[in-house]
């Protein structure tokens, strides 16, 4: 009877020990940084509305449960935001981003190509510090000129995966503003409008393929719709950002409406 009990309760233990360590190892493979309540409207830390120019309105930012995900929901008209974080995040360790967004409708006059057609109905930024020895003099001289106009928020170099109207997807090419900033079309068009869908992205080989074998460090995101320079209305969700391991995967979350 007592070898009987004690080997029942070692089993328990093992048990126990070995639950324990598979969460530990969940843990350890997923870093989430954008996970989202809808007990409240209010945007919750460390997110903050930033505005690049304050002559231009801001995109409103609020807090909301969408067709069951708790998520960021982004509202533009004539107007421009960024809703950002500080991160860090190694990225040799968990270098895929995993999100879910969704729009209502692709911006009719937007055109990444043109200053005037910069616009987005959602997209994501990925701000990177990249060593000074790393950049040419002129691009050091760039950027210093950049952060004489628009303060220390202009990034070394900056990823942006954006829902665009007309260019194929993976569509890769410079902003209209600066080539520090390069563009990624991840999704294209209408054809999903309406219905959340979910990216799984390898950042440290889209910033290879954008700016080359450079030592970044990922130090902020951001999310944003826009329509200063069209002048439209734009209205488009965010939901569920967290870095994972090559090997992991990234579930939808029950409230998914496929």
């Amino acid at each position: 009877m007592v070898g009987d009990y004690m080997h029942t309760k070692a089993v328990r233990i093992l048990s126990i020990l070995l639950l324990l360590a598979f969460v530990r190892l969940a843990a350890a493979e997923s870093l989430w940084v954008g996970r989202f309540s809808s007990d409240s409207d209010a945007i919750p830390d460390p997110w903050q509305v930033e505005r690049i120019d304050e002559r231009v309105p801001a995109t409103r930012y609020a807090v909301r449960k969408w067709d069951g995900v708790n998520a960021i929901e982004a509202r533009a008209r004539k107007s421009m935001a960024l809703l950002a974080r500080a991160m860090d995040v190694e990225l040799s360790r968990t270098p895929y981003l995993c999100w879910m967004w969704r729009i209502e409708a692709p911006l009719a006059t937007a055109d990444m190509t043109k200053k005037e057609g910069d616009d987005y109905a959602a997209r994501v930024y990925l701000n990177f510090e990249v060593p000074a020895d790393q950049m040419s003099f002129s691009t050091r001289a760039k950027l210093a000129l950049a952060r004489s106009i628009f303060g220390g928020r202009v990034p070394d170099a900056a990823i942006n995966y954006v829902w665009d109207n007309r260019q194929p997807v993976e569509t890769l090419q410079n902003n209209a503003y600066t080539d520090r900033a390069r563009m990624i079309v991840l999704r294209s068009g209408g054809g999903v409008a309406g219905r959340w869908v979910s990216e799984r992205r390898n950042v440290r080989d889209d910033f290879r393929r954008a700016f080359g074998e450079f030592d970044a460090r990922l130090h902020s995101m951001a999310l944003a719709a826009d329509t200063d320079n069209t002048g439209e209305d734009a209205h488009s969700g965010f939901a569920d950002f967290r870095f994972v391991t090559k090997e992991s995967e990234c579930p939808e979350p029950s409230g998914h409406q496929p």
